[in-house]
């Protein structure tokens, strides 16, 4: 009878325990459902925060926008009011060729311009990438090329546009040939300072691991690099749609910077103004695209915002 009391508390115990550790199992389950719902709060809370603090100042320069052109400061022929350019951006994107100088121009202008941007930026992105790496890891090629290379970054973009012409005359070759020339040097700059912030350390560890010299560049070195190569494509891609009106503004038949040209010309500042507002949000998608497409395609990428 006593060893049946002695057991009986002993199961009771066990069945407590159980009981107690099915019961914080449970509030474990539910406390982290409530907790990863919190977190999930928070980001959204955060994310709305960043989007609204994003649209704060081009809020802000609309409402000054609308005043100016409201009180008549500023005299409508020289900045038109809001709604003027919008009607003219409306007609400018979906309208019908032939009811104004620019109606329905945009697809034709923005595939001209969009080619010209992409073939200019490839070509600075693949001399630019390889030619920083080696400059950053090779002290021989950093002196045959930097001191070269630094001294051109100095030279304004304007300066090479009379060579350009002479050298290629009016056309997609002289756009294409001054947009690759901007985009290098930050690619190039970025690139090679990325190479050169990888610590040795990394390339012992992987010769330890039987990582021979050309398999590091790609498992060690790019992937060390590309957090400053992805800056470097970023303020290439920024740069070269600013060198693409530079380009276009020689006197090319289509293109966005072709557009505001004429525009000027015309006198028409609610064209030249739609024109602007389109490069702003057009160079503003391809920074994001570019940035999507090395995410998906690089793992080192995803951390970059």
């Amino acid at each position: 009878m006593n060893g049946a009391k002695g057991i009986i508390p002993g199961r009771e115990v066990r069945r407590g325990r159980e009981w107690a550790a099915g019961r914080k199992g449970g509030g474990a389950r539910r406390g982290g459902a409530g907790g990863r719902s919190g977190v999930n709060g928070a980001k959204e809370m955060i994310l709305g925060r960043e989007v609204l603090q994003s649209l704060l100042l081009p809020l802000a320069a609309l409402t000054l926008w609308f005043g100016l052109s409201a009180t008549g400061l500023v005299p409508g022929y020289l900045l038109p009011s809001p709604p003027t350019v919008l009607h003219s951006g409306i007609g400018y994107i979906f309208g019908t060729p032939g009811d104004s100088p620019y109606a329905g121009r945009f697809a034709g202008d923005l595939a001209a311009s969009l080619v010209r941007v992409l073939l200019g930026f490839a070509i600075a992105a693949g001399l630019g990438i390889p030619l920083g790496i080696c400059s950053g890891r090779l002290a021989l090629v950093n002196r045959l090329v930097g001191h070269a290379i630094g001294g051109l970054r100095a030279v304004p973009g304007i300066c090479w546009l009379p060579l350009a012409l002479i050298w290629f005359g009016i056309g997609i070759k002289t756009t294409v040939f001054l947009v690759a020339l901007a985009a290098f040097f930050p690619i190039y700059q970025n690139a090679l300072t990325g190479a050169r912030l990888v610590a040795p350390i990394y390339y012992q560890a992987g010769a330890m691991l039987g990582v021979s010299r050309l398999r590091g560049i790609f498992a060690i070195l790019l992937p060390l690099a590309m957090p400053n190569i992805i800056t470097g494509l970023r303020l290439g891609m920024g740069i070269s749609w600013a060198y693409l009106v530079l380009g276009e503004l020689t006197g090319v038949p289509d293109g966005l910077g072709a557009v505001i040209m004429d525009a000027r010309m015309l006198g028409q500042t609610d064209i030249i103004l739609v024109g602007i507002i389109l490069i702003a949000v057009i160079g503003r998608l391809c920074d994001r695209l570019l940035v999507a497409a090395l995410r998906l395609c690089f793992k080192s990428a995803r951390r970059q915002r």
